[in-house]
């Protein structure tokens, strides 16, 4: 079943965007206060940078954030399979030598 699509005023870069989601509209601005908060902190860095290579670098640093939080999750999870093979193989060998 697919959701309405709703209309959110959010700001970004100074300008008003109605962005129109499925998502939950909190949702929807707190991923807009991410790219303005990060378009913010590329322009303070950045200096007199024109608004669309500031868009992109800040895309660009959301996108490293973003591969950097699936390779931490994929190392976890390899972490985590291992560990319960571990566990496993050890609870198998001490009910074998029961």
């Amino acid at each position: 079943m697919t959701r309405d699509r709703q209309a959110v005023g959010v700001w970004i870069g100074g300008e008003e965007h109605m962005i129109r989601s499925p998502a939950d509209p909190e949702y929807t601005k707190a991923c807009a206060e991410l790219v303005d908060t990060r378009l913010t902190e590329v322009r303070a860095l950045s200096g007199s940078i024109d608004g669309n290579r500031a868009a992109i670098l800040a895309a660009l640093s959301i996108a490293d954030e973003l591969l950097q939080a699936r390779a931490d999750i994929e190392r976890l999870r390899r972490d985590y399979a291992k560990g319960a093979l571990d566990a496993a193989q050890r609870l198998d060998a001490d009910l074998g030598a029961s």
